[in-house]
């Protein structure tokens, strides 16, 4: 059964209860950084260290997570899977979850891990992919539903800076 709404502070709970190392991108990341756009999954960029494919198994087993899009298949990601830069588009018992290797032009979590900022959020510690950086991904990506939102990326990024954030 899929869930009715998406609880993305479910599933980062989870993933931050069982240490996974991530940093949150996207549209999630968008809106904790203010930008006022609607988004209907969370996406995350994750170490692909061995101990930390573990860690995001065990997390992703808590959240029963699945592939989307193979109808009545239940179909898990495997470790070998999570090792690759690929993408895994989830559905889990807290909404759709997105697992990126790589984003952009081929960023993974250690090139990106230097543009990401320390927010708190619901009482958790997380590792945010910063604004400009997200915008230079959305612009490497080219996608028209990432083209779309990038004026609204731009206008919260001079935002924020009109404001000394």
């Amino acid at each position: 059964m899929e869930p009715d709404a998406s609880d993305f502070t479910v599933a980062l709970e989870i993933l931050v209860k069982c240490r996974v190392d991530f940093i949150v991108v996207g549209g999630v990341g968008a809106v904790l950084h203010g930008a006022p756009v609607s988004t209907f999954d969370l996406d995350i960029v994750h170490s692909r260290a061995p101990d930390n494919l573990d860690r995001l198994i065990s997390g992703l087993q808590e959240l029963d997570a699945h592939y989307r899009g193979r109808g009545e298949q239940r179909l898990r990601p495997k470790l070998a899977h999570l090792a690759s830069p690929g993408h895994h588009l989830l559905m889990t018992r807290a909404g759709p979850l997105d697992i990126l290797g790589t984003i952009g032009a081929e960023r993974g979590y250690e090139d990106l891990l230097l543009h990401a900022t320390e927010l708190e959020v619901a009482g958790m510690r997380l590792r945010v992919l910063d604004l400009d950086t997200l915008i230079q991904v959305k612009e490497e990506t080219g996608h028209p539903k990432d083209k779309a939102v990038l004026p609204i990326l731009r206008e919260t990024f001079l935002e924020k800076r009109r404001r000394g954030d």
